[in-house]
Order: structure tokens, then C-alpha cells, then sequence
């Protein structure tokens, strides 16, 4: 995967402190990591970047609205999204990122590319299930939501009928009521 440019923070040319960087993300983002889930996408990325001497903090916010389909109707809608990471760059002989929390990058290493990071933040804070907010309250008319409703299994009533019961099973029926 070819890394973008604007995803890269060059840090060496940076003063200690913080410093605050802001991403626009869209659909073209994603197209880059050929995730297809999402029929539109406007979010934004908020970065403080702390560097400190021996290390780097970097805190990410992400906040916005996805248009996804809904997994019952299939309805598409926009769903807000809003999520926090928090990220720690070392420095050490050699790479390393088998840690979520935390980066190792090689001595004489003057950039970080964190376009991984924010994809991650982003499709991580979209639920396993997505529900129309239309379903959830019962405002939603949907063709397939009358379908579902008309197959969806009614209560029956249990008629009270003097046919005669093996004493057995009679027994067993006392031992839920004598709790």
C-alpha cells in the first residue's frame, strides 16, 4: 500500500510541544484502502501531536457521519461516528507495531505516517450492526420492514383443555411452582 503524503508528519523540523493537526476525510480516503462499506463519508480528524524529548504523543479525535445501509431494511442512512485513540511513538533499534498503543520507530527516523491510525479509528467506531434510527423508533415505512412484520412469529394463545396429562409430567410441572 502506497503511503500519502498529506498522512505524513515530518517531526524533525518540529519545536518540542503540541501541535495541532486537522484531516478532512471523505470516500477517496477509504478507496486508498479499497473499503467499500461506506456510500459517503464526512469526517474529520483532529490530531494533537505532543513531541517531548525522547518521545512522541499523539491523541486523535474523530467525529463526523458515514452513510452506510441499514443491515434490516437496507434504507441508507447517515450514521454519526465519534471516536478517541491515543498513540505513542518510541524511538528503538528497529520497527515496531505489534503494540495498538504504541510505536517504535528506528533512530534517525525523521517522519510518521499515520494514515494506518486514522483508518483503524475510523471503521472501528462503526457498530456490527447498523440500524436505520427510523426502525429503532417505528417511523420508518419500509416495504421490507411490512415483510418482516408479516412473517415474524405471532404469540399463541395456550387454550386450557381438560384433555388428560400423563401424572407424571403433572409432578415435574410442581417443581417450577413450589420455588
Amino acid at each position: 500500500m502506497k503511503q500519502l503524503k498529506e498522512y505524513t508528519i515530518p517531526f524533525v523540523g518540529l519545536k518540542q510541544g503540541i501541535h495541532q493537526f486537522e484531516y478532512d476525510i471523505d470516500n477517496t480516503f477509504f478507496e486508498h484502502f479499497e473499503y467499500d462499506e461506506f456510500n459517503a463519508s464526512a469526517l474529520r480528524v483532529d490530531l494533537e501531536f505532543n513531541k517531548k524529548t525522547t518521545m512522541l504523543e499523539l491523541h486523535f479525535k474523530a467525529t463526523g457521519t458515514v452513510n452506510v445501509n441499514c443491515d434490516l431494511t437496507n434504507e441508507p442512512f447517515d450514521l454519526p461516528i465519534e471516536n478517541e485513540f491515543f498513540l505513542v511513538v518510541k524511538f528503538g533499534d528497529e520497527y515496531n507495531d505489534e503494540n495498538e498503543e504504541l510505536l517504535i520507530l528506528p533512530h534517525g527516523e525523521y517522519e510518521v505516517n499515520i494514515q494506518q491510525y486514522i483508518y483503524e479509528l475510523i471503521v472501528l467506531a462503526i457498530p456490527h450492526k447498523r440500524v436505520h434510527p427510523g426502525v429503532e423508533d417505528g417511523t420508518l415505512e419500509s416495504d421490507i420492514l411490512e415483510k418482516l412484520d408479516e412473517l415474524s412469529p405471532k404469540d399463541k394463545t395456550i387454550e386450557n383443555t381438560n384433555e388428560e396429562t400423563d401424572p407424571r409430567w403433572d409432578k415435574l410441572k410442581n417443581l417450577l411452582n413450589d420455588k
